[in-house]
């Protein structure tokens, strides 16, 4: 995953709560709760990228400081 497809996620998320939002000042919980979980997988999904792009641009680091070290 890339850091425009976290970003991608992380507007998605956004955008599910506020959906959310909207459906328990609506009184549609059922569509809130479908939502609110829609919106925290998104979330998961940009953290895992987010994660995946530290972890590489670590170990990109770790094989510079051993080749010049």
């Amino acid at each position: 995953m890339s850091m425009e497809e976290a970003q991608r996620q992380l507007e998605a998320a956004i955008h599910d709560a506020r959906v959310a939002f909207d459906c328990i000042a609506l009184d549609d919980l059922e569509r809130a709760h479908t939502n609110s979980i829609t919106s925290r997988a998104a979330v998961d999904a940009a953290e895992y990228a987010i994660r995946v792009e530290l972890e590489s641009r670590a170990s990109a680091k770790e094989d510079q400081e051993q080749e010049q070290g």
